[in-house]
């Protein structure tokens, strides 16, 4: 019987996997991180805490499964808050979940598989993994297999875009069983086990910010992230005063405290002058995108490919021409896309299947 570590959250999609795994006859191990706990620093409080652990332990409890968590609070503050908190008051806009998948999740997980000698890893998260010896107009490594990321069923939910940092190692031992199921199929699911999660409300964006107020949150560990500065439309007038360029991100509209009679939009930060500069709606569109710190889960022949590019995990991939270039990535759309932001992530995909990806750069 092989043995699977799924990474369980207390929420219904770790809950459901678990339960799918156990009925598929594998041996089901459930485990937890301590990730942010309010008595770390500065009183906050947050839903990574002991209670969704607690709550993932009842569920194991109640599928007859282990259940155990791993502390890994110092490696979250260095990976993941401390990234996220430096990447705002530079003027970029980061994705903490896919900093934790890259150096938390996965990692662990892996690491925690080996010490329990589990073949496998497992998470709640809307994606496909699939094998396949197959080549596609990218021209995938001819002869070998290779293992390939693939989009959810669910167009609402699939997560492929915030999993691109997987390598093929992590593939390779990787089950998501959520990606062949839609999230109201999921539910049922968890309300015909009677799960305490069945009904629990989709977990926010940001987790370790219970609150939401993350311009709160990132003025108590970055004092000298709230200075403020002007805010200036293309012509160089001064409209306003901003209150800090972490509290902004490329094409924001609303906050600005700016009364015009056409929508003003978020076109550029320059951290330099502490200046943000905004414009037309299509002043926030943008055909051209440089990206680095990238990951190839396939590695094209060619360094120039047509593929569709996701920049936000909430839109749909568009498509676009891919130059690689020494370390980087030039992205060329067929047509502006609406406010591409610094720090965010652009994911390469070629049909349903990811390509890679990496962090879009300053384009200032």
């Amino acid at each position: 019987m092989p043995k699977v570590i799924v990474g369980m959250s207390g929420g219904v999609d770790s809950s459901v996997t678990a339960h799918l795994l156990k009925q598929a006859g594998m041996e089901v191990e459930g485990l937890s991180f301590i990730l942010w706990e309010a008595r770390n620093r500065d009183n906050f409080t947050t839903c990574c805490s002991l209670d969704a652990v607690n709550g993932a332990s009842r569920t194991a409890e109640v599928m007859g499964i282990k259940h155990s968590a791993v502390d890994v609070r110092d490696e979250f503050i260095e990976k993941v808050i401390e990234p996220f908190v430096e990447a705002y008051t530079k003027g970029f806009t980061p994705n903490p979940c896919i900093l934790c998948n890259k150096y938390i999740k996965f990692p662990f997980l892996l690491k925690e598989a080996e010490k329990r000698g589990a073949e496998y890893i497992a998470t709640g998260h809307y994606a496909i993994v699939e094998r396949s010896r197959q080549l596609s107009a990218v021209s995938y490594q001819h002869g070998r297999e290779k293992i390939f990321l693939k989009k959810g069923i669910d167009p609402k939910k699939d997560q492929s875009y915030v999993l691109y940092v997987l390598k093929q190692t992590e593939l390779n031992r990787l089950l998501l069983p959520l990606g062949e199921y839609k999230k109201e199929d999921v539910r049922g699911i968890a309300r015909k086990l009677r799960l305490d999660a069945a009904e629990r409300p989709e977990s926010q964006e940001i987790c370790f910010i219970e609150d939401k107020n993350y311009f709160k949150f990132i003025e108590k560990l970055s004092p000298i992230a709230g200075k403020p500065g002007p805010v200036i439309d293309k012509q160089g007038k001064v409209l306003g005063t901003h209150r800090g360029v972490y509290c902004y991100t490329i094409g924001q509209r609303k906050g600005l405290g700016i009364s015009s009679p056409e929508p003003y939009y978020v076109i550029k930060i320059d951290i330099l002058n502490n200046t943000i500069y905004v414009g037309s709606q299509k002043d926030a569109k943008i055909g051209e995108i440089f990206v680095d710190d990238l990951n190839w889960i396939i590695n094209p022949e060619s360094n120039l490919f047509k593929a569709t590019v996701k920049v936000r995990s909430m839109m749909q991939d568009k498509p676009a021409s891919v130059e690689i270039m020494n370390h980087k990535v030039r992205v060329v759309f067929d047509e502006p896309q609406w406010a591409p932001a610094p720090g965010q992530s652009a994911v390469f995909y070629d049909g349903d299947k990811v390509i890679g990806g990496g962090i879009i750069g300053n384009m200032n």
